[in-house]
């Protein structure tokens, strides 16, 4: 009779499968403290003492200063349960709900690009949205950091769920 060989597994994978483990409770207690709540992320959060309620995003038309974020986001979670990519069309917003396609325009010297709200922010006063590094790139404010935009909401999880 042939007998089963022992399957040992050593403390190396022991202490893999704990940090695994680990990293997944951590990544859901920061989505949760960032307000994601499904796709629609309506959940309202607080931030620095500074409490926010998300809205819909029917009619939002609003210009103010855009910055851009990357490198120390970049491969961490967003507010929408993905991971942040600086490559990609994305930008964050304090209240659009998550999902929400908008055009942001430039104001300085026209360009524009189409961008998807998947994250939380800018939590600096005077800005109205944070832009991936990628739009910062087509936008043309890469280089300066900073620039005078206009933001409207094309279309949101809201009027998707209110078709059905």
């Amino acid at each position: 009779m042939r007998r089963k060989p022992k399957v040992t597994r050593s403390r190396s994978a022991e202490w893999i499968a704990l940090a695994g483990v680990a990293f997944l409770v951590l990544v859901a207690a920061l989505v949760w403290n960032l307000g994601y709540e499904g796709p629609l992320g309506l959940h309202p959060y607080e931030i620095d003492g500074v409490s926010y309620a998300p809205h819909g995003a029917t009619g939002y038309d609003e210009e103010g200063t855009a910055s851009w974020y990357g490198a120390p986001f970049h491969g961490r979670p967003a507010a929408n349960g993905t991971i942040y990519d600086q490559e990609a069309f994305t930008a964050a917003h304090k209240t659009l709900p998550l999902g929400t396609e908008v055009r942001v325009t430039n104001l300085e010297n026209g360009r524009s690009a189409l961008l998807r709200i998947t994250d939380r922010g800018p939590f600096v006063d005077g800005r109205i949205i944070d832009v991936s590094r990628r739009a910062a790139r087509r936008l043309g404010f890469l280089g300066d950091g900073l620039a005078r935009v206009r933001v409207r909401a094309l279309v949101s999880p809201l009027q998707s769920a209110a078709r059905e």
